[in-house]
């Protein structure tokens, strides 16, 4: 089956009681592809040192699926969506020898920033040859800010990279002029983009590559994603999220101590999170010492019957102290807002979320001096945020982070752009961009590793009484 069409056959597969079940087609999601000249044969055959086998090389029809599981006992399943396999193609249609990279990090800090960096100076100088390398400064802005350097980089220059927090690049939020941008580009002589960010720079690098083909530019673009939160769709993780949930370990440990310690002691940890609650969910779950865990998915109120309050109270009367981890997007709707914060935004164009961490202290604080006067009463609050952000990556962060440098080179070079490499179910693949920019990754509320959390804290759902 040729994978570069939708196929219009049907596939068959077979129950446990032998059942035939009837498949849709299979439609393929691809990504483009430049105008390429004669086939250059793959420099990494020619490595002295390394013989590449025959599977080494990505067969032309080689697809993951996007759903690797299906009920067939509910019905027809969805269509079956595939994306082409990210990796090594037998020959390129980029010319090493032609190539000028630009490399770009946008947004706010992640874990494993400098690591990927590290691993496009050297996946592309050692693999490919490609010798004119450089990093852009301040983000998008760094096109065509007249203060902005663009520095050349090679292997010696990232060695120690990914020992490092940060961003060795600098960033910067906003600052999108398109058509600036894009003249940047094309007065540098860039014939590859490398742009690693949030939900924000992969909608950037979508208006970028359709720039590019208005105008008929003959330039690559692909985007990393890369978020703490874990809030991009269809990829199976954002790189920075492991490391991110080890650290916010280390912070709920700390709230568990400061709670034993005390006479009626409440630990409140606020976690990274504003539109998903995957750190606060995961940490949780691997610590054990979590009492509640509160996220954006899930709705709740404080006081009256049902509330957190009674919850934590109840608690603590029975274990002598509680432990709570709130991610920064839960709750907003109960902290009150003056017009001007209802209208304010960030650079990004995000809605400014208030600071729950604070709000929430100061709330429990008051209903305990109100409902318990008489009654010892201490609350630790930490907040990890900037020291999950700037630590280096964990070592899995960090294998992550080279996987998806080299996946995004090995598509480069084959020719592709406007797209985004990542695991979909564990296989590295080509996603365009356009998907990844509107895709989201909610914690399903759903399935089971939030009815494990429940477990584990034996929270209740915090509904209201007419709620129930």
């Amino acid at each position: 089956m040729d994978p570069t069409t939708p196929s219009s056959g049907d596939h068959t597969a077979s129950t446990p009681t032998n059942t035939t079940v009837t498949l849709p087609p299979l439609t393929l999601r691809d990504v483009p592809r430049l105008p390429a000249a004669d086939p250059i044969p793959n420099p990494i055959s020619s490595r002295p040192c390394f013989h590449p086998p025959p599977t080494f090389y990505i067969s032309p029809g080689d697809v993951s699926l996007r759903h690797a599981f299906f009920d067939l006992a509910s019905g027809t399943p969805d269509p079956l969506v595939a994306y082409r396999r990210a990796g090594p193609r037998g020959s390129l249609a980029v010319d090493p020898a032609r190539a000028r990279a630009a490399l770009v990090t946008c947004g706010g800090l992640c874990p494993g920033l400098n690591t990927v960096l590290r691993e496009l100076v050297v996946g592309l100088q050692e693999l490919y040859g490609v010798r004119d390398v450089f990093g852009v400064a301040a983000g998008y802005r760094g096109f065509y800010g007249a203060d902005v350097d663009h520095v050349r980089l090679d292997p010696a220059a990232v060695d120690d990279w990914h020992k490092k927090g940060g961003t060795a690049l600098k960033t910067t939020r906003g600052g999108f002029d398109l058509d600036k941008i894009v003249d940047g580009i094309v007065a540098r002589g860039y014939t590859q983009v490398y742009a690693i960010g949030g939900d924000g720079t992969m909608r950037g690098a979508v208006a970028i590559f359709e720039e590019f083909k208005r105008r008929g530019l003959h330039i690559s673009i692909t985007g990393i994603p890369k978020t703490v939160d874990n809030d991009i769709g269809i990829i199976d993780r954002s790189f920075g999220f492991q490391t991110a949930v080890e650290v916010a370990q280390q912070a709920i440990n700390a709230a568990h101590v400061e709670a034993v310690s005390a006479v009626n002691g409440i630990g409140l940890v606020k976690l990274m999170g504003r539109s998903t609650g995957h750190i606060a969910l995961y940490a949780t779950l691997s610590s054990r010492d979590v009492d509640c865990c509160l996220i954006p998915e899930i709705d709740f109120h404080v006081e009256g019957k049902g509330g957190l309050f009674e919850f934590l109270y109840e608690r603590i009367k029975q274990k002598g102290h509680a432990v709570v981890v709130v991610a920064e997007g839960a709750g907003q709707d109960l902290i009150p807002r003056t017009d001007d914060q209802k209208r304010e935004q960030d650079e990004s164009g995000n809605n400014l979320f208030l600071d729950i961490g604070p709000w929430l202290k100061s709330e429990v604080g008051r209903w305990w001096k109100r409902e318990h006067p008489s009654e010892l009463f201490t609350l630790k609050y930490i907040d990890p945020t900037y020291m999950i952000r700037a630590v280096p990556a964990n070592a899995t962060d960090n294998l992550y982070c080279t996987l998806l440098a080299h996946s995004a080179i090995h598509g480069i070079m084959a020719g592709f752009t406007g797209f985004v490499p990542g695991p979909i179910n564990g296989t590295y693949s080509y996603i365009p961009l356009e998907d990844i920019a509107v895709a989201k990754n909610p914690v399903d509320v759903n399935d089971h590793k939030w009815a494990w959390v429940r477990s584990v804290t034996d929270q209740p759902d915090f509904l209201k009484p007419q709620d129930y």
